[in-house]
């Protein structure tokens, strides 16, 4: 449950732009108040990062320093999203995009495919599994389920590291990737997923951001059209961008920067998808005018889960471990954590169970309590247990709260109320709101008593309870309420995915249960070969698992539970051990010798203003003029040309045609579209220059620093009559 949603009342709009300021520590009003030039926000676990950002976007548009519809933030999930949506409306800033980058990036693509493309855009697919089958199918290479996942997971990695077929195999070896099979097999099926792709007119999730990109650095008049929408820039969770993602960011921006980023090093767990951190800790060598603001009061824990938050992290080692914050509990000391050692994970899991069922019955919201596992084959175990002492539960990472069909009836019925109230019987003994929406939701299923057991009644008793207990806060709130207007309100937080608290225990994944956080905590199957898992081998790894049980360790707010099991199974062999992080942490334990990494106190370091320090200067604009005639040059086409439309050709045409050839055999073999290599403008502007080396070569507007690294060798060759392969064996 997020922060967001931990309290359901429905707070008043700050009525000035300084009363958005009121309540903000002394950092995060620097956040806030910091508007101007780049701004890197390093926040520990619980110290109000999504409040200062937002809190921030909501202080300029209500100071008439931003406009609203200039200001884009993006984050990583569409919960988060809704919830940066969510807050922003409450703040008084409605209208700001705060979206995640392939949500903002399809917005864009759909927007422009036919101006820069032309035609129909490609269906996009949200499930790569079938064609990675029928890929597979095609090169007679037989995948079971696992290996399926596992082949998908390389493409998605391959793609957002910008990766083609021909270059996994060393690109991988470099990225240290156990690849689940031979790397030239998982180059074959990844070329053959291309083809497939391509024969069915489809697009996935990451061609999202890779033809978006691509149509940015090839026509500068989008690119230049998007930043005159967009002028200031929030990336929340930074510390998770891919490569492709960095480099999106970078053509939104241009050469401003109107940026703010946030993020913690120590919460880096997605490296498997391409996430790194090193963006975030490089942001101020790229920027060295940066503002670099540190958050280290932690609101959410109390001192006690801190303490073995930041226990956990001083034997940390690497970069991360390096920059890591020491966090500094701002709330009233709370219970010690609880370890717990159980014979099997059965045992373990009924142990949980109980406890939760003994919480439960003495008042604590089963929504207040998370358990939490490393893989998601451990939740069956704990499905079952809590079944068996009748706790309801629900899975995170299930169907969203609006999308589920219990709720979609509900609110086709409470506004079907709304409409024509006057003529239900069910309201005709009814005034105030909560008793508007029990009636009319008692025709949907609800009832004032949960159903016994668990399972799918159950669920859809919990998602209409919560639509009841929501009525019940928007009522306190606003007295004066209407159905109708609870209703306007339903449609809000639908569109922004802000959901209301459904009852139930949560079980999630550690990695699902990021940016999230309960009053109570269980944190099972902590133990070696889960914790850290088996198939983690190198240091790196090592160190991730570690960051990952931190992040489970500052979810919980008061109540934290740590458990593992001695064996598997009922009467196994008790061989396994609790996790070697928890040396020298829980009681009776002894620490691992090492070193000891030295935490970063909070504060705000400021650049020097204009400062690039030794950051490379780009180059001033200047005029481009036609080669031919002289005249300025303003239309994108031309400017590839370097000359007029209606100016005299000197192209070569057969060196052009070779060079479509060479074009159409590299798209190709590295299952992108044609105008990803070179488009058809920046072929007859090489065709009519014959460039005969690389200075040459790089004049060329549409030919980057990336495309002559790539392509270079190849069309330099051609322009020399010669064929790539004959200038490789020469060379």
């Amino acid at each position: 449950m997020t922060a967001a949603t931990h309290s359901t009342l429905f707070p008043q709009v700050p009525d000035s732009a300084d009363a958005v300021l009121e309540g903000l520590d002394p950092e995060q009003r620097e956040v806030a108040t910091a508007l101007h030039g780049p701004v890197c926000v390093l926040a520990g676990a619980g110290t109000g990062k999504t409040r200062a950002i937002t809190h921030r976007i909501a202080y300029g548009v209500r100071a008439g320093i931003l406009h609203p519809s200039s200001v884009l933030a993006v984050t990583f999930t569409n919960r988060a999203a809704g919830e940066m949506r969510g807050r922003l409306r409450q703040l008084g800033a409605a209208g700001v995009q705060a979206r995640t980058f392939h949500s903002a990036a399809l917005r864009q693509l759909q927007y422009f495919w036919p101006k820069a493309i032309g035609g129909a855009m490609p269906r996009l697919v949200d499930r790569k599994i079938q064609l990675v089958a029928d890929a597979a199918a095609a090169c007679r290479i037989r995948l079971d389920r696992g290996e399926l996942r596992d082949v998908t997971a390389e493409i998605e990695w391959s793609k957002v590291t910008q990766t083609v077929p021909a270059d996994y195999a060393p690109a991988a070896a470099k990225a240290g990737r156990e690849s689940p099979r031979d790397p030239a097999e998982i180059a074959q099926l990844y070329a053959a997923y291309e083809d497939v792709k391509r024969e069915r007119s489809v697009i996935d999730f990451e061609d999202v951001l890779l033809l978006t990109v691509a149509v940015l650095q090839d026509r500068h008049d989008i690119a230049e059209q998007i930043r005159a929408q967009y002028q200031h820039f929030v990336v929340d969770e930074y510390q998770d961008v891919s490569p492709l993602q960095q480099r999106l960011l970078e053509l939104w921006l241009g050469e401003r920067d109107s940026l703010c980023v946030v993020g913690d090093a120590s919460q880096t767990i997605y490296s498997f998808t391409g996430a790194t951190p090193d963006h975030l800790l490089d942001f101020r060598t790229r920027h060295p005018g940066a503002t670099v603001v540190k958050l280290v009061r932690d609101y959410r824990s109390t001192p006690q889960v801190v303490h073995l938050a930041n226990g956990l992290l001083a034997q940390a080692r690497g970069r991360a471990a390096d920059h890591r914050l020491e966090l500094v509990s701002q709330r009233a000391a709370g219970p010690e954590p609880v370890y717990a050692e159980y014979t099997d994970e059965p045992a373990e899991a009924e142990g949980a169970a109980r406890r939760i069922r003994e919480l439960v019955d003495s008042g604590v919201p089963a929504s207040e309590i998370a358990v939490l596992f490393r893989t998601n084959a451990q939740s069956e175990t704990y499905e079952q247990a809590l079944a068996d002492a009748a706790v309801p539960y629900q899975l995170r990472g299930a169907e969203r709260f609006f999308d589920r069909p219990e709720v979609r009836k509900a609110g086709i019925a409470l506004r079907g109320a709304a409409r024509f109230g006057g003529n239900d019987a069910l309201l005709d003994d009814v005034v105030d709101l909560p008793s508007q929406v029990r009636a009319v939701l008692s025709g949907e299923g609800w009832t004032t008593q949960p159903p016994a057991g668990s399972g799918a009644v159950r669920e859809r008793w919990e998602s209409l309870a919560a639509l009841v207990n929501l009525a019940q806060d928007f009522a306190a709130a606003r007295p004066a309420a209407t159905l109708a207007d609870l209703v306007a309100e339903l449609d809000e937080r639908a569109n922004a995915q802000h959901a209301p608290t459904v009852q139930g225990v949560t079980l999630a994944s550690l990695h699902s249960a990021k940016g999230l956080e309960w009053d109570v905590v269980f944190l099972v199957g902590v133990a070696e070969g889960m914790m850290p898992i088996t198939y983690a081998k190198t240091d790196e790894q090592i160190e991730e698992e570690r960051r990952l049980l931190y992040v489970g360790v500052t979810r919980a707010r008061e109540h934290l539970h740590v458990s593992w099991a001695l064996s598997r199974s009922p009467g196994g062999r008790p061989n396994r051990r609790p996790s070697r992080f928890l040396d020298g942490l829980r009681p009776g334990s002894t620490a691992a010798a090492g070193r000891t990494a030295v935490g970063g106190a909070g504060g705000i370091e400021r650049g020097i203003p204009g400062s690039r320090g030794s950051a490379p200067k780009r180059a001033q604009r200047v005029p481009a003029r036609c080669r031919v005639c002289g005249r300025t040059l303003t239309d994108p086409g031309e400017m590839k040309l370097m000359r007029c439309d209606d100016c005299p050709s000197d192209m070569n045409e057969g060196l052009y045609e070779r060079l479509r050839e060479w074009r159409a055999d590299q798209a190709r073999s590295s299952g992108q579209p044609a105008f990803c290599v070179f488009t058809d403008r920046t072929l007859m502007a090489i065709a009519e220059s014959a460039p005969d080396d690389e200075r040459e070569l790089a004049r060329i507007p549409g030919v980057g620093t990336r495309k002559l690294t790539r392509y270079g060798a190849d069309v330099l060759a051609i322009c020399a009559g010669q064929s790539p392969a004959e200038s490789t064996d020469q060379d």
